[in-house]
This record gives structure tokens, sequence and C-alpha cells, in this order.
């Protein structure tokens, strides 16, 4: 059995090039629209819209039964289900032709999605309780890298040599993180559930527990907030450019900064809430990141802008590692496949309602309000964990 320390690096760095993978390419598909599928301008926002939430729709639904599936016959075959889907949904990315095409590569996208939500339940079956807040802080910075590496290689790579370059790379990548989880990563000890347990642990039953259901809904809420914003960064982006060269590039470029302040505090979020309680640094995250975004709704220059971009993602930092600590703290080995599923799937419908919501806003109102909504909504989600969990002590 490999020590605890060396799963949890080879985990990080398979989330890093799984992350980087996917950012080369989300946050330039309206780009991707127009250049290469000839989607006129004016539809654009619509097309955006369904090609982003088609995924987090299937992957919503699927999410619970990949998770009930991972604790009944294993994570580490979850992993690598998962990982062959992604790679050859992204090849088939680079290969279509009309948009239609490419709603229907989302599709199977959604139908392969869940690594990020194996490489939690895995991490959290693997270290020890007393470390899992450092650990789930390491994830996030892992995760957080490969935002920042995604976006500065798919500019480049579009740059040069266009942009279907970064679908064909990011399969290639992973189908070696496949390869690394078929390899290198052990199925954790003590971590499949009994028939009995599987009946007896429904998803109805876990939601029955209230501070699994207040975490799950908390973080569909804040993956909402973040997908009104990530469709439309590189549209934002464009209205503060003066120039018109390298716009992908920028684009990618301040995109980018959000993932490297989130990469720098991740692991400090983790410790924090090790020793301070889970729920108050997911309240102390929520409130900075929210003042912070609803101030990126100010500034008419693009270097203010790139600067609270990079601002909010000290805060954004430490959401989800408390949302992950919460529900592990909540749920034995035995549940994790499906309460990470769980989370997973309200990640996925927060993420399908974020760009429909924020694509119909952004036709009738500037771009700018949906910064100022996002953060309310986190201000109101920080109200919430504090006033319902103030002063719980710690788990050590």
């Amino acid at each position: 059995m490999k020590n605890w320390k060396v799963i949890l690096a080879i985990l990080t760095a398979n989330v890093v090039f799984m992350s980087a993978s996917y950012t080369m390419l989300i946050p330039f598909l309206p780009m991707y629209l127009i250049r290469e599928l000839g989607v006129p301008q004016s539809d654009v926002k619509m097309w955006s819209g369904v090609v982003f939430s088609v995924t987090f729709l299937i992957g919503g639904i699927m999410a619970p039964i990949w998770g009930k599936m991972a604790d009944k016959h294993g994570k580490k075959p979850m992993a690598i289900r998962s990982g062959l889907g992604l790679a050859l949904s992204y090849l088939l990315g680079g290969l279509v032709t009309s948009p239609e095409q490419m709603v229907g590569v989302r599709v199977l996208q959604g139908f392969a999605a869940g690594l990020w939500s194996v490489c939690l339940a895995i991490a959290t079956s693997s270290v020890p309780v007393g470390k899992l807040g450092m650990s789930l802080g390491i994830l996030q910075s892992g995760l957080t890298a490969g935002n920042v590496i995604g976006p500065l290689i798919g500019g480049a790579l579009a740059s040069a040599f266009g942009m279907r370059t970064s679908f064909y790379l990011g399969g290639a990548v992973l189908f070696i993180i496949t390869l690394v989880f078929w390899f290198y990563i052990p199925e954790p000890p003590g971590s499949k559930a009994s028939k009995e347990e599987l009946e007896g642990e429904s998803a109805t039953a876990l939601l029955k527990n209230p501070p699994i259901r207040e975490a799950l809904i908390c973080s569909g809420i804040v993956q909402m907030v973040i997908l009104l914003i990530q469709p439309i960064i590189s549209l934002y982006v464009e209205q503060l450019y003066d120039g018109t060269d390298n716009i992908i590039f920028i684009a990618g470029l301040v995109f980018s900064l959000v993932g490297i302040a989130s990469a720098i505090t991740a692991p400090y979020w983790g410790r924090f809430g090790q020793n301070r309680g889970f729920y108050l640094s997911l309240s102390l995250s929520s409130v900075g990141a929210g003042i912070v975004m609803i101030l990126q709704s100010v500034p008419d220059s693009l270097t203010l802008f790139a600067v609270l971009n990079f601002t909010v993602g000290l805060f954004f930092a430490g959401i989800h590692p408390s949302i992950s600590a919460i529900l592990a703290n909540k749920t034995e080995r035995t549940q994790r496949g499906r309460v990470f599923g769980m989370l997973f799937s309200a990640q996925q419908f927060g993420s399908m309602v974020g760009p429909l919501v924020g694509g119909v806003i952004a036709t009738f109102l500037p771009l700018h309000v949906l910064f100022v909504l996002g953060g309310c909504v986190l201000l109101a989600i920080a109200a919430f964990i504090y006033k319902r969990h103030r002063g719980e002590a710690p788990v050590m």
C-alpha cells in the first residue's frame, strides 16, 4: 500500500493536468463557436448557453449513479471510466464542424464527467483525518493551478496553431491521466460499501442529514455564480481592451489570474479550516469573494479588472475545499463515492443554471450586472452559514 503522501502527490498532479485540459478549452468556447463553427455574432450568447449547460445537465443526472457505482465497485474503476470518456470527447470536440455537433460532444462529456469527484473520494478515503483540510487545500491548489496553466496554453495554441489544437492536446493529456490512475493509484482500503450499506444509505437518506444537504446546496449555488461569469469573461475583456490584437491570449491571461491567486491561498484556507473550523473558513471566504466580485462591476480599464480578478481568486480558494471537508467529516468512507457524486451533481446543476441565467441577463442588460448579482449571492451564502454554524468547534 502506497503512503498517503505519495497518493496525494499523484492525485494532485493528475488534477493539475485534468484542470488545465479543461480550461484550455472552456473560456474560449464562445470564440470557437464564432471562428471555427460559423455561429453569427448575434447568436453566440444563445449557443454558448446551450453548449455550456447541456454537459452540466447530463453530468448532474449521472453523477449520483456513478457515485453509487464507485462505492459498490471501487473509486479507481470510475476514475478510469471518466478519464477515457473525457479523452474521447475532447478529441471529437476538435473534429466538429457545426454548433449542433458541438452540442453532441458536450452531451458525451456530461456522461464522461466525474473525474474531480472521484479524486476527492479517493483523497478523503486515503489521508488521515487530521490532514484532511491541508490535503483538500493542496488538491484545490492543484485544480486552480491547472486553471492558470490551461487558459495560457489554450490562448497561445489558438494564436499559433488554431483553436482545434487545444482539443487534440486535451484529449491526449486525459488519456495519459487515465493510464496514471490505472497503474499508480490504489483503491482506498475499506472504502467499498456492502450491499446492506448501499441499500440502507441511499442518496435520499444522506440528503436528510442537514449539514450534508446545506453543503450540497451551497456548492450548487456557488458553482452557479462562477458560471454566471465564466462564459462571458472573454467578451467582457474584449469590451475593456483597447486593442484588437491577441484578444484570445489576453482573455486567457486575465482568466488565469483567478487560478494563480487560488493556487497560492488554497492550502492556507485548508489549514485555517482544520484549525478554526470549516464553516468559519467557508463563511469568510464567501464574504471576501462576494465583496470583490461586486467591485469587479466598477472598472472601466482592463488593468484594474485584472487586479480584481486576481483578488477574487484569493477568496474563492477557500470555498470548495471547505465544503468538501464538511462533507468528508459528516460521512463514512463507504459513503464518499455517493456523497461526492452528489456534490458533483449539485455543482453540475449549478453550472447548468449559471450560463443560462447569465445568457438571458447579458442579452438584455450590461455584462457588469452579472458581477453584482453573483457577489450578492455569495454574501447571502456567507450570512446563512455564519448564522447556522457560528461557534461550531473544528474537527481535529
